[in-house]
């Protein structure tokens, strides 16, 4: 059952790790072959459910080796209809793949938490588009039915809530927190930035935090950037300002290219673990308030853990 769904204890102020760059793991670590990153896929077959559930394990065991609490993410980034339907996926199968994810974290959390270590297991959405390109866009009506039946499937699977990453405009971030609503379901949209601290679609993230909460009547409980190194935002992040204080989590890339180089990229940049730990803990410094940190393309449990230890001395 959802177990923190009226309670998210991340909003309690401590520690959340989180997990990281699942899919760039899986690809280029691990050497699976799965079109459009769409990881999901994996779930398919024994072989790669086993080494999906490896990778959230140690991302638990990270936080139950620092005594904090954790935040997985279900594998869904690219399971929602049109990235589905590239893969051959009908509507039931591709229920059927977002319900197995949502499970498989719920098993990891009956064998893995415990009083230190709470897990709380977020429904994850992605971009109907490019994360990269936001070229083509929904209106927010459209966002809002297009990611409502995904939705409504992680929020019957028992999902805590919902974590839509690697947004990059505004009218989809919209639809997709009025989607959330109508199912009852906590909601955190993490926006990417590309070299300049802007969106993809060129707007500030001041503009897009305080569009989304003027339009939603503040309803997202929290905002994250992601899938973005922190060189990239933390010149936009300004203390004090009201909209930064709706930035709770982090998920930063391990490597300080743009999204572009990172596209053509044949290998895995995975950047310096120590400073990006660093990094986050400056940040922290700065932000009180985030407290919901770990990583996205190119990070593994090494790099939370090297970000475990230097944010986690912050929150004594």
């Amino acid at each position: 059952m959802a177990r923190y769904r009226n309670d998210l204890p991340q909003l309690g102020g401590d520690l959340f790790l989180t997990d990281g760059g699942v899919e760039t793991t899986l690809y280029f670590k691990n050497g699976f072959e799965f079109p459009e990153m769409a990881a999901f896929h994996l779930l398919a077959n024994a072989e790669g459910e086993r080494a999906i559930r490896d990778l959230y394990r140690a991302y638990v065991n990270v936080a139950r080796e620092h005594r904090v609490g954790a935040l997985l993410e279900s594998i869904t980034w690219r399971a929602s209809a049109d990235w589905g339907a590239k893969l051959g996926y009908g509507d039931e199968a591709l229920a059927a793949a977002n319900r197995r994810a949502v499970t498989l974290l719920h098993e990891i959390r009956d064998e893995l938490e415990n009083d230190a270590t709470r897990i709380v297991v977020s429904g994850c959405l992605g971009p109907r588009g490019d994360g990269y390109d936001a070229s083509v866009r929904m209106t927010q009506d459209e966002s809002a039915a297009y990611h409502a039946s995904q939705i409504a499937t992680l929020a019957d699977a028992d999902a805590d809530m919902i974590g839509a990453l690697t947004l990059n405009y505004t009218d989809e971030a919209i639809g997709i927190v009025r989607a959330a609503a109508a199912r009852d379901m906590p909601c955190a949209v993490s926006f990417t930035v590309e070299t300049d601290g802007r969106l993809p679609s060129g707007e500030t993230m001041k503009d897009a935090i305080e569009q989304v909460d003027a339009a939603t009547d503040a309803g997202p409980a929290y905002y994250m950037i992601n899938c973005a190194h922190p060189t990239h935002f933390d010149d936009a992040l300004a203390a004090g300002e009201s909209w930064v204080s709706r930035i709770r989590g982090l998920r930063p890339n391990a490597s300080a290219k743009s999204h572009a180089e990172l596209d053509e990229s044949p290998e895995l940049d995975e950047g310096d673990a120590a400073e990006l730990g660093a990094q986050c803990a400056e940040l922290k410094r700065r932000l009180a308030h985030v407290n919901v940190i770990g990583g996205c393309c190119g990070t593994d449990h090494n790099h939370v853990d090297h970000i475990a230890r230097a944010c986690a001395p912050l929150f004594d």
